[in-house]
């Protein structure tokens, strides 16, 4: 089976996802949709795409069987619903939405269109993600009863210049996007290996004193002020979770934004920008190799003319050890691969589960668990760190 797609937004990532939709052979065609028509137009020269819509609604009145979606972040949401509502199945960027009242309709609008939706959680593909969920299915670790996850960007490392490109002249309004609304590369990351969902949280929020009119809450279209954010999370079994989520931090994302701590009873698991380390009572194992991406691609690539350099890392990381690349369609041997090599299962896993009519591993249910926790913790430090409640969507049915 095969079924046609739109690509809304052809911005940085959107035309590399295109570029995989239009590789898989489980896609029979491709279509661009963009504000700036020139940008759709583009793509579609350059990726070989099979043609352009001028509009969101004009892709939803027409017989394209799925959309995916990688719109400014704060925008999914009501898109997702809307794009389910017509009856398009529906790959959204990360996050899964900024309230818990659109995750809700985004839940009940699958369920009840039984409509495939995956959200493209990079984190789940995260070579230490995929190690430890390796690690936890064979019982290494024993009880985990603490886990860290951390997405340390910092602002300068070319967020500036991403900003610029997306959001136009009023781009600082933007560019004050609260950390905490942005949970899943952090959170997804430590679920994606240990399934379970946070209870509670209490979250602490610190904020910028640059004084640029980033993160000035004169200037933030979000009301917002925090550049850095640290919560600490109730899980279900009675564990720990800690996450971070920073853009004024002395750390270099460039080589690795995201990562991972794991401590269980019987073995640790723990990352930092070059070492990553195994764990247990009896000694450390060094297991960098095994987790380390090699490039995809030239980060002098004509295709990243519009990407700063320092966030190339991002569009060129490839595979690594730990992956089951064999998993992959022969198509995609030698596309670029980024975000750790996490880009190609992902359009993978969604374009298996639309023509199987099966869940996806990120599917509305697990990007609840992803992405609410953050939007709580976001509210928990509005109130100086109050300890507050996170709402459970439960977990997904064994079919649509």
């Amino acid at each position: 089976m095969t079924f046609s797609m739109g690509v809304v937004g052809l911005g940085q990532f959107g035309g590399q996802f295109a570029h995989l939709f239009k590789l898989h052979p489980g896609v029979s065609a491709v279509y661009a949709v963009d504000e700036l028509p020139e940008r759709a137009a583009k793509a579609v020269e350059q990726l070989g795409l099979d043609g352009t819509m001028g509009s969101f609604d004009e892709l939803l009145a027409s017989d394209v069987d799925a959309v995916a979606i990688f719109t400014q972040r704060w925008t999914h949401g009501p898109l997702v619903i809307k794009a389910l509502r017509a009856g398009k199945h529906v790959y959204s960027a990360v996050p899964m939405a900024i309230s818990e009242e659109q995750i809700a309709g985004i839940i009940e609008a699958v369920r009840e269109t039984k409509l495939v939706y995956a959200m493209g959680e990079t984190s789940f593909y995260n070579p230490a993600t995929v190690y430890a969920r390796k690690q936890h299915a064979a019982g290494k670790f024993g009880r985990i009863f603490y886990t860290e996850g951390d997405y340390v960007h910092d602002m300068d490392l070319g967020f500036y210049e991403a900003y610029q490109y997306s959001g136009g002249e009023n781009w600082k309004a933007t560019a004050s996007y609260p950390p905490m609304l942005y949970p899943t590369h952090a959170i997804g990351g430590v679920l994606g290996a240990v399934p379970g969902h946070a209870v509670s949280v209490s979250c602490i929020g610190v904020k910028d004193d640059r004084g640029d009119g980033v993160f000035d809450k004169e200037v933030s279209m979000f009301d917002n002020d925090f550049s850095n954010a640290t919560a600490l999370f109730e899980m279900n079994d009675g564990g720990v979770m800690r996450t971070n989520e920073m853009r004024r931090v002395g750390y270099p994302s460039h080589i690795r934004e995201s990562r991972f701590r794991f401590f269980g009873t019987e073995a640790s698991f723990e990352q930092l920008a070059t070492t990553t380390l195994w764990q247990d009572k009896k000694g450390v194992l060094d297991v960098s190799d095994q987790v380390d991406t090699k490039p995809s691609m030239s980060a002098d690539d004509p295709s990243l003319a519009d990407v700063a350099p320092e966030l190339r890392g991002a569009f060129i990381s490839g595979l690594a050890p730990v992956h089951d690349a064999g998993r992959l369609p022969v198509e995609f041997e030698g596309a670029p691969t980024g975000h750790e090599g996490s880009h190609q299962f992902l359009v993978d896993d969604f374009v298996t589960a639309v023509n199987k009519g099966s869940l996806p591993p990120v599917n509305a249910w697990v990007a609840a668990r992803f992405t609410l926790p953050g939007v709580v913790a976001h509210e928990s430090a509005l109130r100086g760190g109050e300890r507050l409640p996170i709402r459970d969507f439960g977990d997904a049915p064994e079919a649509l």
